[in-house]
């Protein structure tokens, strides 16, 4: 495990090194990416950053030095030889008053690193009924905002799940908590689009553009009735394959496990770059 922060990397990452005043510590004013690492080389690095200054354009704390963060992925995989592991990119909105109003100081950006286990081909999750506002200031951003996640999360791992899926307000499959969600209607391969308020997932994009599939708003119940696989899409996930939802038992299918050989076969081409 390391981290850098505004151009140092920290001899320990454990040890205080964010004001107490940080925005993004008192009100959650931030955006991160988190980014898979494979044999020491980060995953989609340009496409993560690009998502990264989007999220900072849509916050109000961007534009972020590319150069910057590319140096601090640099660092820390440079100082520690990883396996399978994640990068975590944060920027906040830099010390401030106590409150919402920011103040005048440049933003912190923080990257740091650390292995990981591989997540398991399977997984079973559960809907919430908490709704994602598709229409909310911070729809398709990725900020550090992640309070209804952790509630949501923990309702999934209560009812023996590893992730929870929303519907948005208009009650069309949106996302999970940390996930794009995939399902196979009559042989066809869909996922929500990005007007149903989902992320803008980096998994998401490239199954779409390496496999294929039908971008579609739809009811929640559609993937409950009709749905003859699904899975789960993520930066350390890659392609889940989905064998339980809200107690209904679900096929490790044909479509699913079709992408993921797509994925082990292209996924060298991203590594680094």
């Amino acid at each position: 495990m390391r981290a850098w922060i505004d151009g140092k990397l920290l001899d320990d990452p454990t040890a205080p090194a964010v004001s107490v005043f940080d925005h993004g510590l008192t009100v959650g004013d931030a955006v991160f990416e988190a980014i898979k690492v494979v044999d020491g080389q980060a995953f989609a690095l340009t496409r993560h950053l690009e998502r990264l200054q989007r999220s900072a354009a849509g916050l109000g704390i961007g534009p972020v030095d590319d150069a910057a963060l590319r140096e601090g992925v640099r660092a820390v995989l440079d100082s520690e030889p990883i396996g399978l592991g994640r990068i975590r990119i944060t920027v906040t909105g830099g010390p401030a008053p106590l409150g919402s109003g920011r103040g005048d100081a440049a933003p912190t950006v923080i990257v740091a690193v650390s292995e990981v286990p591989a997540f398991a081909e399977t997984t079973r999750v559960i809907t919430v009924p908490w709704p994602r506002n598709e229409r909310g200031a911070l729809a398709g951003l990725k900020t550090t905002s992640y309070a209804e996640n952790v509630v949501a999360l923990a309702e999934a791992h209560r009812q023996g799940a590893s992730e929870a899926v929303f519907a948005n307000t208009r009650g069309h499959l949106c996302e999970g908590t940390g996930t794009n969600v995939f399902y196979v209607v009559d042989g066809e391969l869909r996922t929500p689009t990005l007007a149903s308020g989902c992320l803008a997932g980096v998994t998401r994009a490239l199954i779409l553009e390496w496999y294929g599939g039908v971008e579609v708003n739809e009811p929640i119940e559609v993937v409950a009735e009709q749905a003859s696989e699904v899975f789960l899409a993520s930066t350390l996930r890659d392609a889940q394959a989905v064998l339980g939802w809200d107690g209904k038992d679900l096929p490790y299918g044909p479509i699913t496990r079709a992408v993921r050989e797509v994925w082990r076969s292209k996924e060298s081409e991203l590594l680094g770059g």
